[in-house]
C-alpha cells in the first residue's frame, strides 16, 4: 500500500498527503513547491496534525480523574497511520481513532476525520473531531504548515520584502515561551504595524503566538505582490514561528495552546481546551491559497 496519497485539481496543482499523520508533505503549483520540504537539518516535518493537545504539557503529562498520561507537545496524531475513508482523484477524507497505544496516552475514545480537497491554487481541509464515548472528550486541534521562504524572490533577510499581514490588526504581544515549550504569565512585544508583521528572523527565538485573534486569515507576503493564504475556521489562535537560520516561515491555526508554566490541573481545566459532548461532532477547517 502507498504511503501517501496524490491528489490533482483541474489546473495541474497537485498535493500529496502522507497516511502517517494525514500530513500534507506537497503542495505544488504551476510546478513550483509550496510546502517545507521537511529537511531535517532544519525541522523534518511538513504541516502536521496536533491533537489531542496543542504545544507542551506541563511535566510531560496531561491528569484525567487523578491520573497522569504520558503526553508528547502537540499529541500523537501527527506521528500515528490514518486510514482511507474516501477518495477521488482531486479529495481524500483519512481517519484517525482510538487504540491500545492512544489509549494509553489519553483515555477516551476519538474519531478524527481529515477531508483534504486540492483546487486550481489552493488545498482545503475540512476537519471533523467525533466523540463517540459516553463522558466528554476533552481535545485541542492544530494546524502546523510551514512553507519556504523565501518563496517568491528577495531575501530572508531583514528587510528583504516578506511579511506577515493579518485580517485585522492584532495585539502587539505576546505570551513568552519558557522552558520546554511551556506558556509564561510574561509578555514579549511584538513589532506589528497595525495588521502587519515585517518579517525578520532575528523575531523568531520563540514563536509568537495570538491568543484570542481578531484575524481569520492570515497571509504570507512576498515582494511582488505574491502571498500565501490562510484561512481558517473556528481556530481562535494564530501563530508564527520559524528557527532563527532556517529557510522556512510556519502559520499556525489552533483551538487550544501550550499549558501555562503554573498550570498543575486537569486536561478537561486546561485553558482553551475544548469539551465535546457524548456523541457529538465538532467541525474546523482550513484553506490554503496561492495568490498573485
Amino acid at each position: 500500500m502507498a504511503d501517501s496519497i496524490l491528489l490533482t485539481a483541474s489546473d495541474g496543482t497537485t498535493a500529496s498527503l502522507a497516511l502517517a499523520g494525514a500530513e500534507p508533505v506537497s503542495w505544488r503549483v504551476a510546478g513550483a513547491e509550496y510546502l517545507w520540504s521537511g529537511d531535517p537539518a532544519h525541522w523534518n516535518r511538513h504541516a502536521p496534525w496536533l491533537f489531542p493537545v496543542v504545544g507542551a504539557s506541563a511535566g510531560g503529562v496531561v491528569r484525567v480523574a487523578g491520573t497522569a498520561y504520558p503526553m508528547a507537545q502537540h499529541g500523537f496524531a501527527r506521528d500515528l497511520p490514518f486510514g482511507v475513508v474516501a477518495q477521488a482523484g482531486d479529495a481524500v477524507t483519512l481517519r484517525l481513532t482510538e487504540t491500545p497505544e492512544t489509549l494509553a496516552q489519553y483515555p477516551f475514545r476519538f474519531r478524527l476525520d481529515i477531508a483534504a480537497r486540492v483546487r486550481p491554487a489552493g488545498l482545503d481541509f475540512a476537519i471533523a473531531v467525533h466523540n463517540p464515548g459516553a463522558a466528554a472528550l476533552p481535545y485541542a486541534l492544530g494546524f502546523h504548515p510551514a512553507f519556504p521562504w523565501p518563496f517568491a524572490g528577495g531575501t530572508r533577510a531583514a528587510g528583504g520584502g516578506y511579511a506577515v499581514a493579518f485580517e485585522h490588526a492584532e495585539r502587539a504581544h505576546a505570551p513568552e515561551v519558557g522552558p520546554g515549550g511551556l506558556l509564561l504569565r510574561q509578555e514579549r512585544p511584538i513589532p506589528l504595524d497595525g495588521d502587519t508583521l515585517p518579517l525578520d528572523p532575528a523575531l523568531f527565538t520563540e514563536a509568537l503566538v495570538f491568543r484570542t485573534a481578531r484575524s481569520r486569515t492570515m497571509r504570507f507576503t512576498g515582494p511582488g505582490g505574491a502571498a500565501i493564504g490562510m484561512a481558517v475556521e473556528d481556530f481562535p489562535h494564530l501563530a508564527v514561528w520559524t528557527k532563527p537560520a532556517a529557510p522556512f516561515l510556519s502559520l499556525e491555526a489552533w483551538t487550544g495552546h501550550a499549558d501555562w508554566a503554573d498550570f498543575a490541573g486537569e486536561l478537561a481545566a486546561r485553558d482553551s481546551q475544548r469539551l465535546l459532548a457524548p456523541g457529538a461532532t465538532a467541525r474546523h477547517a482550513i484553506r490554503l491559497s496561492l495568490e498573485g
